[in-house]
């Protein structure tokens, strides 16, 4: 617990500031974009995201599982088959990109350079993604936590550099703009690239135990294909959800540029400014999946009651005043930071949609640590049906128009929550006695 907790610590530290440092960033966005070129940079984002995720195999997830559950002797071996099965892998994904991306339709409204600079970063993702688990799975968080900050504050000096010293149209700003995101990618793979290869050479010095490429092939890819297919939902859904919004509201009587900008405030400065304590759920995220790991391959379910308890704890201690906080300052929040009043109201509508998912981050990782990602795929697919109809049917009212979108977002992540909760519950042995009273089952 000592080591969960130091690890912790160290993340909490550096997301935070890496969220201020993501804060500014989004402000010098605000401010160089414009509403309008805003909203384009929110909409394209997740379908980049999505390329980058698809690279990344969700390595970091099945890596760092494996590495927690098994002995340190086998890890070298390990190691070793995990790399030729993502060198193999990045071959073919970087092949079919290279195919498809410029037929994909999104792209077309964008400068024809940001395809090819999306390509770049396959590999780039893909190397990255295996350093970070082993980090991960070892439990040293503190390289985890440097590359983080790394990129934010890389992309931070580039934006302000760029825009400060030239002068750009919008679609080239726009260009720019994601032109900074990769550039900070490809400074964080260099830098978990050289303590991969140092902390490498230390356990190849080491007597290991050897593991066929059959067995270690194996239980990744149990692991990452159902997490992959899990995030490449999220990631398809929050590439639709800007789409979705926009037509409700469109058909709500909007015309098509207040759509786009009114989901540039909805994304771009509610979102940026309500998830900004999301740093400590995501720290959750990150350490959980090991520790969850480690602690059900051994059964010791008292310890993982104990850690569930803590987590719900500390989101609660974290999450209510912040949520608190944003509701009654949303309107000196959004003009001061971001020039932009009519936000205001989107950061007090959007209140139980922060505060749910600050609990529903790191139940996440509680399930895949478990080996429940197919239970997490089901939660993700009857919440964003909800969401999802909710947005259209309520949201496309000209009475309610962007405030139905919120409903919507509210209403699913509530759904998601609890659907989480209920399932970890069941699974580490927490049950409810008659009169409202939690009993904690001992193994």
């Amino acid at each position: 617990m000592n080591t969960f907790l130091k690890g912790m610590a160290i993340l909490v530290v550096a997301n935070f500031l890496g969220e201020v440092v993501e804060f500014l960033v989004n402000m010098i966005l605000a401010r160089e974009l414009g509403e309008s070129g805003m909203g384009h940079y929110m909409t394209i984002l997740p379908t980049i995201f999505l390329i980058m995720m698809l690279a990344s195999f969700e390595l970091p997830v099945s890596i760092s599982k494996m590495v927690a559950e098994r002995d340190e002797s086998y890890h070298r071996s390990m190691i070793s088959h995990a790399i030729r099965l993502a060198v193999f892998f990045t071959a073919i994904l970087f092949i079919a990109a290279a195919v498809t991306l410029p037929l994909i339709p999104v792209f077309k409204d964008y400068h024809p350079l940001m395809k090819w600079v999306v390509l770049a970063l396959i590999p780039v993702m893909t190397i990255s993604a295996i350093a970070r688990g082993f980090f991960m799975g070892k439990q040293e968080m503190g390289k985890i936590a440097v590359s983080h900050f790394i990129r934010r504050v890389v992309q931070l000096g580039l934006l302000t550099f760029l825009f400060q010293f030239f002068e750009f149209g919008s679609e080239t700003a726009l260009l720019v703009a994601f032109c900074t995101l990769a550039g900070s990618e490809v400074v964080v793979f260099l830098y978990l690239l050289h303590f991969f290869i140092l902390s490498y050479q230390r356990i190849k010095r080491v007597p290991g135990k050897h593991l066929s490429g059959k067995e270690v092939r194996k239980n990744l890819v149990a692991v990452s294909v159902p997490t992959t297919a899990l995030r490449i939902f999220h990631s398809l859904t929050h590439a639709v959800q800007p789409f979705l919004i926009k037509a409700a509201v469109i058909a709500a009587g909007i015309s098509p540029e207040m759509a786009t900008e009114q989901f540039g405030m909805l994304a771009g400065v509610a979102m940026t400014i309500g998830f900004f304590p999301a740093f400590i759920a995501h720290s959750f995220l990150i350490i959980l999946i090991p520790t969850v790991s480690k602690a059900y391959a051994e059964r010791e379910f008292h310890k993982l009651q104990k850690l569930l308890q803590q987590v719900m704890l500390l989101t609660i201690l974290y999450g209510l005043p912040s949520v608190t906080a944003f509701y009654f300052l949303a309107e000196p929040l959004t003009s001061k930071f971001f020039h932009s009043q009519e936000a205001a109201v989107y950061v007090q509508m959007l209140a139980p949609y922060f505060l749910f998912h600050f609990f529903t981050i790191p139940m996440q990782a509680y399930l895949i640590g478990l080996g429940l990602i197919k239970d997490a795929f089901i939660h993700s697919v009857y919440a964003t049906a909800v969401t999802f109809s909710l947005i259209y049917l309520v949201g496309s009212r000209p009475e309610w128009q962007m405030q139905g979108v919120i409903v919507g977002m509210n209403t699913g992540s509530l759904v998601i929550l609890f659907l989480h909760y209920l399932t970890i519950c069941k699974k580490i042995g927490i049950t409810w006695r008659a009169k409202s009273t939690i009993r904690y089952t001992r193994y």
